[in-house]
């Protein structure tokens, strides 16, 4: 007896043949699956000619613009950050020399009181009064 083969045998069907009934055979199934919704997933298909070459270059072209923007957005957060730090490096600069400005103007007034205290013990002592 001889058993029934599951493959289908196509007489003189090259390989390009047999592909192309694969694939028909799936877009058929896929259009008894899918809903009304996901139908231009089909046309998308059908216009690539089912190979999947559309969602390929689409995911290396999303991949490169995912790059790209990853490296842009390192570049700002450098930027940024580099322009904070110089920032701070010339607000303390500042702070340097207000601190430093102060300092002088109090000695200067410590100065001021000296000189201040030596005129009234001297207007004491020759005794003018006001």
């Amino acid at each position: 007896m001889e058993r029934p083969s599951l493959e289908i045998n196509l007489p003189d069907t090259c390989e390009e043949g047999k592909l192309y009934v694969v694939d028909s055979l799936n877009n058929l199934n896929k259009l008894n699956v899918c809903t009304d919704g996901s139908q231009h997933v089909l046309d998308e298909e059908e216009n690539t000619g089912g190979t999947g070459e559309n969602t390929a270059g689409s995911n290396i072209r999303n991949q490169c613009l995912f790059f790209i923007t990853f490296i842009l957005t390192l570049i700002i957060s450098l930027a940024l950050v580099s322009f904070v730090i110089f920032l701070i490096i010339q607000t303390r600069n500042k702070m340097d020399q207000i601190s430093s400005r102060l300092i002088s103007e109090k000695k200067n007034i410590e100065e001021l009181k000296k000189m201040n205290n030596m005129i009234l013990k001297h207007l004491n002592q020759s005794g003018i009064k006001e």
